[in-house]
């Protein structure tokens, strides 16, 4: 006898996302929202017109924590149809900064243009100016336990 798959049994198994709207990509902002990098894990390749960021983010939808404690995974963060890139409140050349990523938003502007928004602890911010909304999450490492070995939390 069969049923349905449950949640927690496709918890178990890597992400592979992509975002075409706004509202998918609210999904991929829940899903790393915490995520840590170093700032040399982040690659702005223009003549593909794309910026990939290797990120460590919290496993949120991991429903199998209270077994096994807090987990994260490494997972290739991917924004597409990109056509300029800037930041803010980010020192460039300090190789061993350790980024906090807080949320991905987009700002739409005319047609399918607009600006995707990488929100970092901090008051630092990358900002992506796009042709078309297309952000992937793909998750490439076997899941490991937080260093920490916390659950990230935020002040109210």
């Amino acid at each position: 006898m069969s049923g349905d798959a449950s949640f927690e049994e496709g918890a178990e198994r890597p992400l592979n996302l992509g975002a075409m709207d706004a509202d998918d990509l609210g999904v991929i902002s829940a899903l790393v929202q915490d995520a840590v990098l170093p700032i040399t894990e982040i690659s702005w390749q223009p003549a593909a017109r794309r910026l990939a960021l290797l990120v460590n983010r919290f496993r949120w939808e991991d429903g199998g924590r209270e077994r096994h404690g807090p987990e994260r995974v490494r997972a290739l963060l991917v924004v597409d149809n990109v056509i300029r890139v800037a930041s803010q409140g980010i020192d460039r050349k300090d190789r061993g900064l350790v980024l906090s990523l807080l949320s991905v938003s987009f700002e739409p502007g005319e047609d399918e243009a607009g600006q995707v928004l990488l929100t970092l602890a901090g008051d630092g911010a990358i900002r992506l100016e796009v042709e078309a909304l297309e952000v992937t999450l793909k998750d490439v490492t076997r899941p490991y336990k937080a260093p920490s070995g916390h659950v990230p939390g935020h002040e109210d």
